[in-house]
């Protein structure tokens, strides 16, 4: 049977700040990209998403990012690959210390934001980061966006990795993301992103903002957590999966 798993960004809420529909989206998801407090979280946040995860039997991973509140981590910033490797130790052992006290397994690390689009496209940057996982722990399983050197990067360093496509997002010819200030950058229509979510399962495509198709193997699929209609996407892609005979699940029952 034809399988993906279904992920979304969420704990990006801190402090006074509520951000996201983590508890209307978590019943349609199988993985949780649980924020570290760099870009998004807070160590309370991290607690309470883990246990409503796990309550729900949704996999858990962390969700590192540059240390940046105030631009959400969507905005690039010029690390070193050395400086890159240590603000994601330092994310996921804190995921993982909280996921340890609440006898919960960690599954997953996914990248957020520019740290996440900058390391599909630098070498450098991809290979810290995949070797900052590896060294925590080897039996994480690395997201990436397909053919980019975070995949390339995750497999030298012996990790599973998952190719990961957006049903949210609009794509550029070469498989990248468009940018977010550009209007193409979203796909703001449920039941459009339910038939490019289901295209990318089935047939390994997805139509580029040009109007050309681009290959790519989706082994999960993302829903952004602070998206308008988060929810309304969750609720509606595991529906079209699951009635076109796709079955949700998390890359961890794939082992």
């Amino acid at each position: 049977m034809t399988h993906v798993d279904l992920n979304c960004d969420m704990g990006e809420s801190f402090g006074a700040y509520r951000i996201g529909a983590d508890e209307e989206v978590l019943p349609y998801v199988t993985s949780a990209n649980i924020a570290c407090g760099f870009h998004g979280g807070d160590p309370r946040v991290m607690r309470e998403t883990i246990a409503r995860a796990a309550a729900l039997g949704v996999a858990v991973g962390a969700h590192p990012g540059f240390h940046d509140l105030d631009g959400f981590g969507r905005r690039n910033i010029d690390v070193t690959a050395q400086e890159a490797y240590d603000l994601v130790v330092y994310q996921v052992g804190a995921l993982l210390g909280f996921a340890m006290a609440a006898g919960v397994p960690m599954q997953h690390v996914k990248a957020h934001g520019a740290l996440y689009n900058m390391a599909a496209a630098r070498a450098d940057l991809a290979a810290a980061i995949a070797r900052a996982v590896r060294d925590v722990d080897r039996s994480l399983v690395l997201f990436g966006l397909p053919g980019s050197h975070l995949v390339s990067a995750g497999l030298a360093e012996g990790l599973t990795v998952a190719n990961e496509a957006f049903a949210d997002r609009g794509y550029m010819p070469d498989g990248s993301l468009v940018s977010r200030r550009r209007p193409e950058a979203f796909v703001t229509d449920v039941a459009a992103a339910a038939d490019r979510a289901l295209r990318m399962v089935l047939e390994g495509k997805v139509r580029a903002v040009d109007g050309s198709d681009v290959n790519l193997s989706a082994d999960t699929i993302c829903i952004h957590g602070d998206g308008a209609h988060a929810a309304d996407f969750a609720r509606a892609l595991r529906a079209r999966f699951e009635s076109e005979g796709v079955e949700v699940r998390s890359p961890r029952n794939d082992k």
